[in-house]
C-alpha cells in the first residue's frame, strides 16, 4: 500500500502554488492535446465558454476549432459522434456537462462504447473518455447532482476514474486520454475549486517520463490508521479524512483509503488495510442500495471475512432523488454520520 503524499521538494526549490483540482483538469486537457493531434475536445458549451466549469477553457483559442468545439444540445449526438471518430483513429473527449445530462447518452456508451472492443473480437478499439462532472455539495436541483457511477461501473467494458486530488486529477485525465478501453471520467464538482500545492509543469515531465506512478487500478492509503478502515473516493474523500481528524481527537485512528479508480478496483490495497484494522466503513454519496458501495461491500465481505470484527457499515446517500438545495446537507455523508457509524463497529469497550 502506498500513502497519498507529494514527494518532497529538491532542496532550494521554490515551493509549489497553490492549484485548482478544475486548473489541473484543464491542463491536463491542454498537455494531451498538445502531446497527441488525435485528441479532441467537444460538448456542450466547451469551446467559446470554455464549458460550465472553466474546465476546457482557453482550448478553442491555443488549438482551433476543429480541435475543442461546441455541439448541439444532444447527448445521445455527442456519444454517437465519438464512436464514429474513435473508429476512425480518433482519441475523443467528450463532456457531459452535468450528471444527470448524460442519461440520455447513456444507450450509445452501454450498447456501442463499452461493447465495440468486445464485438470486434478486439479489432477495434474505441479511446474515449467520457468526462461527467458529477455529485453534489454545490447546492445545485436535481438532473444537476446525481452521482451515478454504479451504472457505468455495472457495464463491462468502460473503465471508472473519479480523482479526488489535484495531483490525481491532472495524472489520472492523462491516463484516461492515452488508455485505449472508454474511460467514464467523473469529476466532483464540489472539489474543482479546492487547492493544493502542485507543480503541473513537474507533473507533465514526470507523467511523460512514465515516472508519476500509475493510478489506474490502484487505490491509496490518504491517511494511515490502526482501529477502522474507512473506503471512499472522488467527493466524500476530504469528508472521510476531516472525520478521522475528528476521530484522532477522541483517541481512535482511522485509515482512509482513497480507491481512485471504481473500474479496475484494486482488491490488494483494499484487503491490505481490512485485514490490518478488521473494522470497515464505506462512504460514498450516491444512494446506498445496490451501489459501488454494496459492491464494495459484498468484495470486503468476500475477501477478508476472518478479519472483520465486526459487521462492514455503510454511510451513503438516501435511496431518494437528489434534495432541493436547502435540504442536501441532511443528504450527503458527513463527519458526524461517519463517526455514528465508526461507533456502531462493536467496540468491546
Amino acid at each position: 500500500m502506498s500513502t497519498l503524499e507529494a514527494p518532497a521538494p529538491p532542496a532550494g526549490a521554490p515551493a509549489a502554488k497553490p492549484v485548482t483540482l478544475a486548473q489541473a483538469l484543464n491542463t491536463a486537457l491542454a498537455d494531451a492535446m498538445a502531446a497527441d493531434p488525435d485528441v479532441v475536445v467537444f460538448g456542450e458549451d466547451v469551446g467559446t465558454l470554455g464549458g460550465v466549469f472553466r474546465i476546457t477553457d482557453g482550448l478553442t483559442e491555443r488549438f482551433g476549432r476543429t480541435r475543442c468545439f461546441d455541439t448541439p444540445l444532444a447527448e445521445s449526438g455527442i456519444a454517437g459522434m465519438a464512436v464514429g471518430m474513435a473508429m476512425n483513429r480518433m482519441r475523443p473527449v467528450i463532456e457531459m456537462q452535468f450528471d444527470a445530462f448524460a442519461y440520455p447518452a447513456f444507450e450509445q456508451i452501454a450498447s456501442h462504447i463499452a461493447k465495440m472492443h468486445n464485438r470486434t473480437r478486439g479489432a477495434v478499439t474505441l479511446p474515449i473518455v467520457i468526462r461527467i462532472p458529477y455529485a453534489g455539495g454545490i447546492g445545485g436541483v436535481e438532473h444537476h447532482c446525481d452521482s451515478s457511477e454504479a451504472y457505468y461501473a455495472h457495464t463491462p467494458g468502460l473503465k471508472v476514474f473519479t480523482p479526488a486530488t489535484v495531483e490525481d486529477a491532472y495524472l489520472m485525465l492523462r491516463e484516461a486520454v492515452d488508455s485505449e478501453d472508454p474511460v467514464v471520467f467523473f469529476e466532483p464538482k464540489k472539489l474543482y475549486w479546492s487547492k493544493a500545492p502542485a507543480d503541473l509543469a513537474e507533473l507533465r515531465d514526470r507523467y511523460e517520463q512514465g515516472t508519476h506512478g500509475r493510478r489506474e487500478g490502484r487505490a491509496v492509503v490518504a491517511r494511515p490508521g490502526d482501529d477502522v478502515t474507512i473506503l471512499t473516493y472522488g467527493p466524500s474523500v476530504p469528508t472521510a479524512l476531516a472525520a478521522a481528524a475528528a476521530a484522532a481527537a477522541e483517541g481512535r485512528s482511522l485509515e482512509v483509503v482513497d480507491l481512485r479508480t471504481l473500474v479496475p478496483f484494486d482488491d490488494e490495497t483494499v484487503a491490505g488495510s481490512v485485514r490490518k484494522t478488521g473494522r470497515v466503513v464505506v462512504v460514498a454519496e450516491a444512494p446506498g442500495f445496490a451501489s459501488v458501495a454494496s459492491e464494495i461491500v459484498a468484495r470486503v465481505q468476500e475477501r477478508c471475512f476472518h478479519s472483520l470484527a465486526a459487521p462492514v457499515r455503510r454511510v451513503t446517500g438516501f435511496d431518494i432523488p437528489y434534495p432541493a438545495p436547502k435540504l442536501e446537507e441532511y443528504y450527503l455523508p458527513s463527519v458526524d454520520r461517519i463517526l455514528d457509524a465508526v461507533d456502531d463497529l462493536q467496540w468491546e469497550d
